[in-house]
C-alpha cells in the first residue's frame, strides 16, 4: 500500500475522530504529583501506578513530604511499581533538587525538567504537555510502536519518532495526538496481536493484516 502525506492525514483524521477528548489515565492533583506518577510509570501500567500513588500521595505529595518520609519508606510504598530502588532514589533526589533550586515547584521548561534525576524526554514532555499545557509529543512504547506501524513517523529511536511526528502533526494538536496514539495502542493496536479486524484505521494502515 502506498504511504504518502494523504494517508498520514487520513490516519490522523480517523485517530482524532475516534479518540477526541482522550485524557491521561494517571491520576494527579498537581504538577509534582504528575511528575512522580510518570516516573513511576516506567515499565509499569497506569492502573498499578494509580493504586500506588493513592497510598503515596495520601502521605507524601510534595517534595518536602517525600524527604520527610525518607528514601527507605518511599521505596517500600512504591515497590509494586517495580524498579523501586532506582525509582525511589530518583524521586528522592528530584524532590531535594526541587526544594533547593526551584522553591519546591516543578519547573515549566523542558530543558530544566530533563535535568532532574529519572526524568527523560518522555517524562519531561508529558509534564510540560499535561501539567503546563505546552504542546509536546511524548513517545512511550505505544506511540513508538504505532508511529512506525502506521508509518506516520518511522524511526529507530524515540527521538527520531518524536521529531518525525512533529513534522506531520500540527503543533496545536501535538498533545492531543499523543493521547490518541496511546489509547489506540492500548485498545486496539497491541504489540503482539493487533485487532486489525475491528480497527478504524485498517483501510489506510500500511501494516494492516
Amino acid at each position: 500500500m502506498e504511504t504518502n502525506a494523504n494517508f498520514k492525514l487520513e490516519e490522523l483524521r480517523i485517530l482524532e475522530e475516534t479518540y477526541r477528548g482522550a485524557v491521561p489515565q494517571l491520576k494527579f492533583g498537581s504538577p509534582f504529583e504528575l511528575l512522580i506518577a510518570v516516573i513511576l510509570s516506567a515499565q509499569c501500567t497506569d492502573k498499578r501506578v494509580n493504586e500506588v500513588t493513592q497510598v503515596l500521595f495520601a502521605t507524601a505529595n510534595t517534595p518536602e513530604k517525600i524527604l520527610q518520609i525518607g528514601q527507605t519508606r518511599l521505596e517500600e510504598i512504591i515497590r509494586p511499581c517495580g524498579l523501586s530502588k532506582s525509582k525511589a532514589k530518583h524521586i528522592f533526589a528530584t524532590s531535594k533538587i526541587l526544594l533547593d533550586s526551584y522553591n519546591g515547584e516543578v519547573p515549566h521548561e523542558f530543558d530544566e525538567l530533563i535535568k532532574l534525576p529519572g526524568v527523560g524526554r518522555k517524562t519531561a514532555n508529558v509534564v510540560t504537555s499535561v501539567a503546563f499545557k505546552t504542546p509536546a509529543i511524548a513517545v512511550d512504547t505505544h506511540v513508538f510502536r504505532l508511529s512506525n506501524r502506521l508509518k506516520l513517523a518511522e524511526g529507530k529511536t524515540p527521538l527520531e519518532v518524536e521529531l518525525g511526528l512533529q513534522q506531520v502533526i500540527p503543533r496545536e494538536k501535538w498533545s492531543d495526538a499523543h493521547h490518541w496514539l496511546i489509547w489506540h495502542g492500548r485498545e486496539i493496536c497491541s504489540a503482539r496481536k493487533p485487532k486489525c479486524d475491528v480497527c478504524p484505521l485498517s483501510k489506510v494502515c500500511p501494516s494492516a493484516t
